[in-house]
């Protein structure tokens, strides 16, 4: 084998290798390793939420963007994606740009407790139990009344929700939320 083929072999491996290292481990250091979400139960949440077009859906932790490709393609949304990653942003942009959504998706790279959500008619969530506590007061900081928050696979402790698909792990609550929780809601809806 020619030298430069070795070499640029050996390149390509220790890249491929820094750029996977990226995406799983930055993540995991903000305390929300990347863990993909199955497209119908994103569907369900989405239609739980009865996302309208036009509508501007955030999705906090995008990962790999699949929230925003389906709200914005099979929803019409304006959606937003945060991601702390520049590895995930930049597959997020390709997979955009490819799918011919890119005018209606947006990436941020940055940390979405840091982010105003001023403008999200929905606010997308899909995170460890343990960072909703944390996020939980954010949203109530920077929330919008009105805007609907749908979570997947934790509730918000503290917050009723107002529809559970107990199923799929899903949660819907509304700006400003009612105080309560799960306990709260499965008692009233008996």
């Amino acid at each position: 084998m020619p030298g430069f083929l070795r070499d640029l072999l050996i390149f390509s491996g220790i890249l491929i290798v820094i750029l996977g290292g990226l995406w799983v481990l930055l993540p995991m250091l903000y305390g929300s390793p990347w863990v993909p979400n199955f497209p119908s139960r994103i569907r369900r949440a989405l239609a739980m939420v009865e996302v309208c077009p036009g509508e501007v859906v955030y999705d906090l932790g995008a990962g790999d963007g699949r929230v925003l490709l389906i709200a914005a393609g099979d929803f019409a949304a304006v959606a937003v994606g945060i991601e702390i990653e520049p590895v995930h942003c930049a597959v997020i942009w390709l997979r955009a740009l490819l799918s011919g959504l890119r005018s209606r998706v947006t990436i941020h790279c940055g940390d979405f407790y840091k982010a105003s959500l001023a403008d999200a008619d929905v606010v997308f969530v899909y995170l460890t139990s343990g960072q909703m506590g944390r996020l939980r007061g954010h949203l109530e900081r920077h929330s919008q009344p009105g805007a609907r928050v749908v979570t997947i696979g934790a509730d918000l402790d503290g917050w009723q929700p107002q529809e559970v698909d107990a199923g799929s792990a899903i949660f819907l609550y509304r700006m400003p939320p009612l105080p309560g929780n799960l306990e709260s809601y499965l008692t009233q809806a008996m």
